[in-house]
């Protein structure tokens, strides 16, 4: 009686993890802006692909469907807390095209669910939703070419006046009346306990002009809740080369608006 033998080789995941390593070892070294993206490329998805659990040195490596949908969650050298999502496919940051299109993944989605969950896992407490923020730089303002979403804390004046200003809010984009750290950013509210709809898609759709350039925007999630339902406020302001564009702005990475009891 014939026995099948069951193959006793390398599974295909390890096969092209150790593939892809070689390639980008191949690779000449470029320059400190693709930094994050040799980081995920090189280093998570393979040790993702081989099994490795975390895949260091990220913390989380999501490829479902496809490596080109997946997103990687990263703890950034700033901050105690900070975690950077990063998309997995090579997506320049939010002027790239492909963010508008049907395929994109919800990378805002991924970053407020997955990465505000190791955010907590290092800030050793658990956050109010109006104090979390998840922010985007525009192309001006930003040190890497691989788009990254900064999950970090809101500074607390910002969250203050985010709290107070809410119910002023509707769904459509106006200019604030009053200023976060010095800028008055454009507002709409968004409903839902988690981010149904890409924000990157409703400032296209929502501010004149915006999807011709959108790398001259910035963009920021934060947390709110409006008349005890669950959602969020969506912030976007336009670049300048001396101020602008960098939504950043509006996060504190030491987390000062986190009781310290807590931790």
């Amino acid at each position: 009686m014939h026995e099948e033998r069951k193959s006793r080789g390398t599974s295909p995941n390890k096969v092209w993890a150790i593939v892809l390593a070689a390639l980008c070892l191949a690779t000449p070294a470029r320059a400190d802006r693709n930094a994050l993206w040799s980081l995920v490329h090189c280093q998570c998805v393979p040790r993702q692909l081989a099994g490795e659990v975390p895949p260091k040195p990220c913390d989380q490596v999501s490829l479902a469907p496809s490596e080109n949908d997946g997103t990687a969650m990263f703890k950034d050298q700033v901050g105690i807390a900070q975690m950077l999502a990063i998309p997995t496919r090579k997506v320049t940051g939010i002027e790239d095209a492909f963010l508008l299109s049907p395929d994109a993944p919800n990378y805002f989605a991924a970053a407020w669910t997955d990465g505000r969950a190791h955010f907590e896992a290092y800030l050793k407490a658990v956050t109010l939703r109006e104090q979390v923020s998840v922010t985007v730089n525009s192309v001006y303002n930003r040190s890497q070419d691989q788009l990254h979403l900064h999950v970090s804390c809101l500074r607390a004046d910002v969250a203050q006046a985010l709290v107070a200003y809410a119910p002023s809010l509707d769904e459509t984009w106006r200019v604030m009346t009053v200023e976060l750290n010095g800028r008055k950013y454009w507002a709409r509210r968004l409903d839902g306990d988690v981010i149904s709809v890409s924000p990157f898609q409703l400032l296209a759709d929502g501010i004149e002009g915006a999807r011709k350039n959108m790398g001259l925007w910035t963009l920021a999630v934060a947390g709110a809740t409006f008349a005890d339902k669950p959602g969020f406020v969506l912030l976007a302001d336009h670049a300048e080369l001396s101020a602008g564009g960098h939504a950043e702005d509006i996060q504190d990475h030491t987390c000062a608006i986190i009781s310290r009891d807590k931790q």
